[in-house]
């Protein structure tokens, strides 16, 4: 068979097991090329050749992982997020285009160089703010904390590969807790699925990612409160808080924030989509 023919049989499979028929082509493809080691412009101008020695067999099992479902994140062992590669797996989040927009954020606060800016990330999972917060400030110290042992490794693991170990500190820990230093600013995507959502989930979501990544209560903001109750004593005058939230809780935010005096919330930004998505607080 052809490496073409080949994809084609696996988006034909993925389709037939719910995926969404684009989501199913990228997946085919990107498992391909992970199996082959080559870059897209390679494996595309082989389409027509008959596919390499022993690629059937690691490719079908491949797809036979994706069509359960399983994030195919996990099963390359690495996500995209702001042109960086990042390890994931069992324990942490995938990283989602959305939550770059923290990242624009901050640089549009935060003068990239300037000083030594104290950031914390709060629920860093695989690091991939607290990294990349890290690499856009060069002369940053960030505190990254998680209540899972096993996201905070998988964190280290992609600070040391981005060579910002040195200034990344890892706390496990509950948002804030037992952290002993003030902030210019707090970034976090926490937990903000409600509990009655949890069932109409994906299965990649209700499956594999960790739920405690995840849920956050009866209307999600059980996160968000706990954050914005720690972040008042820990964010200096003038500093900013910036978090991610989800579809159709703006209006449970802005109240959040509204009894919380210590901040003035600057902007709400919506995604891709015009759904309000990232809050900008600023502490007064």
């Amino acid at each position: 068979m052809t490496l073409h023919a080949h994809l084609a049989r696996a988006r034909k499979r993925l389709e037939a097991s719910g995926i969404d028929a684009l989501e199913a082509a990228v997946d085919a493809e990107w498992l391909a090329r992970t199996v082959l080691g080559w870059d897209r412009a390679r494996l595309l101008s082989s389409y027509p050749d008959q596919a390499p020695d022993r690629f059937a067999a690691s490719y079908d099992a491949l797809v036979a992982r994706r069509e359960r479902r399983e994030p195919a994140a996990y099963i390359v062992g690495r996500r995209e997020f702001w042109q960086r590669e990042f390890e994931v797996g069992p324990g942490v989040l995938v990283p989602r285009p959305e939550t770059e927009f923290i990242v624009e954020e901050a640089v549009a606060h935060l003068t990239p160089g300037s000083r030594a800016w104290r950031i914390a990330d709060v629920g860093t999972g695989s690091g991939c703010l607290a990294v990349t917060l890290a690499l856009e400030f060069p002369h940053a110290r960030v505190v990254a904390t998680d209540v899972s042992e096993a996201a905070i490794c998988v964190a280290r693991r992609n600070a040391a590969r981005h060579g910002v170990a040195d200034r990344v500190a890892f706390v496990l820990t509950d948002i804030l807790a037992g952290v002993d230093a003030r902030f210019d600013l707090i970034v976090s995507n926490p937990p903000y699925v409600p509990l009655p959502e949890w069932p109409g989930l994906p299965p990649e979501v209700r499956e594999y990612e960790p739920r405690e990544a995840l849920l956050a209560g009866a209307d999600g903001l059980d996160a968000i409160h706990a954050l914005l109750l720690q972040a008042g004593s820990r964010v200096g005058q003038g500093g900013r808080v910036i978090f991610e939230f989800g579809f159709g809780q703006d209006a449970g935010v802005r109240a959040a924030i509204a009894a919380r005096p210590a901040f003035r919330l600057t902007a709400i930004r919506e995604d891709l989509q015009r759904i309000p998505r990232t809050a900008i607080l600023e502490r007064v």
